[in-house]
This record gives C-alpha cells, sequence and structure tokens, in this order.
C-alpha cells in the first residue's frame, strides 16, 4: 500500500512540474523547463524509493549490461548492407511496378479498352 502512494505522489510531482511550466508563463523558459525538469527529478528519486522502482532500475542496469556486450557492425560492413537493402529495394519496387503494368494492361485488355 505504501508503494502505491508514492506512486500517486510521484505522479503529482510530475503533475506539479507541469502545472509549473504553464503557472511561470510569464517566466524565462529556462526557468519554466527547469520547473517540469525538477518534477520529473523529484518523481524519479520518489519512484525509485518503491519496490517496482528498485526492480526497474535494476533492470535497466542488466540492460545496459547487456547493451555493451552487443557486438556492433563495423562502419564497412553497415555501409554494404545498406546498399544490399537499397538496391533490393530497387528492384522490387522495379518488379512491382513491371507486375503492376501488366496488370494493368492484362485489365483494359479484358475490358475491351485497349487504346
Amino acid at each position: 500500500m505504501a508503494d502505491k502512494i508514492k506512486l500517486v505522489v510521484a505522479f503529482l510531482m510530475v503533475a506539479l512540474g507541469i502545472a509549473g511550466f504553464y503557472l511561470l508563463s510569464g517566466s524565462p523558459t529556462v526557468v519554466r523547463v527547469l520547473s517540469v525538469l525538477a518534477g520529473v527529478a523529484v518523481a524519479a528519486g520518489v519512484g525509485y524509493m518503491t519496490a517496482p522502482g528498485k526492480a526497474f532500475y535494476g533492470f535497466s542496469q542488466e540492460s545496459v549490461a547487456e547493451a555493451r556486450k552487443v557486438v556492433w557492425p563495423t562502419r564497412k560492413e553497415t555501409v554494404q548492407m545498406t546498399g544490399i537493402v537499397i538496391l533490393f529495394v530497387l528492384v522490387m519496387a522495379i518488379f512491382l511496378w513491371l507486375v503492376d503494368s501488366g496488370l494493368f494492361w492484362l485489365v483494359k485488355l479484358v475490358m475491351g479498352r485497349s487504346e
């Protein structure tokens, strides 16, 4: 029950930050944006104090660790694969254009409008 109350408080902090953005309409934009960021920061702090918040933090840490294990392609591999994709798209576009044109011609022929 305490976690639910904390999550509601976190939601209210975000809402207050957004409300502050609009209530401070006469202030400089930096102050207005800082109002929203402060609301989000306080909400994150309150949310972290809950069991779901700590579980989410642990999950995000594991996700970062897994992302570091990924073997990213080199620039050469990326350029080659991009070229292959572009070539495939062009070939498919031409093929579909030919099929569409052929079907259009066939429909015109069947309907007797081959002018």
